[in-house]
């Protein structure tokens, strides 16, 4: 069976929930909580921005109520930009470096809890296997594409802006 690109995102949410967990558990050790940090901050980004590119535009298209919970993830993806670059003003396992690290950590709570209950089941009732699977191989892609977050620029978005942008690429026969 051919993988679903909600699956992947639900995957990829299990993964963030554990690597937050491992670095409270590294506590008090300094190389562990660099690595583990290094690797979690660059792949949140990394999965926001795949977000942004393939899984909202096409949300958008396919659930015609979506834009409040569009601009609601993007907003989500903004505090954990934040609260990345908050963290990395400081030296790892300082205080304020704790600070920005948990502040990611609860927006990042947050939207994935959101986007578990919203957005992902309404494009599984929405979306066919086929468009799902499309969906899952492009963003796949686009993590390859951009390894610890190479080549993206973790620049906040205007939640309100992305969604008109992405409601004027609508096209007459869209799925929404």
């Amino acid at each position: 069976m051919k993988p679903r690109i909600t699956d992947h995102i639900r995957e990829e949410h299990e993964w963030f929930r554990h690597q937050f967990a491992a670095l409270e558990a590294a506590k008090h050790d300094l190389p562990a909580l660099k690595d583990l940090w290094a690797t979690l901050s660059a792949r949140l980004e990394v999965h926001a921005a795949a977000e942004e590119a393939l899984f909202y535009p096409r949300l958008l298209e396919d659930v015609a109520d979506a834009d409040d919970d569009t601009e609601d993830a993007i907003r989500d993806h903004n505090e954990i930009r934040d609260g990345i670059r908050a963290a990395e003003e400081h030296e790892t396992g300082d205080a304020g470096w704790w600070e920005g690290v948990r502040a990611t950590g609860s927006a990042n709570t947050e939207h994935i809890t959101e986007e578990e209950e919203g957005p992902l089941p309404d494009f599984d009732g929405r979306a066919s296997r086929d468009e799902q699977a499309e969906l899952a191989e492009a963003f796949l892609a686009f993590e390859a594409e951009h390894p610890r977050g190479r080549g993206l620029s973790m620049e906040d978005k205007d939640p309100e802006r992305y969604v008109a942008d992405h409601r004027a690429l609508d096209t007459p026969g869209t799925r929404g």
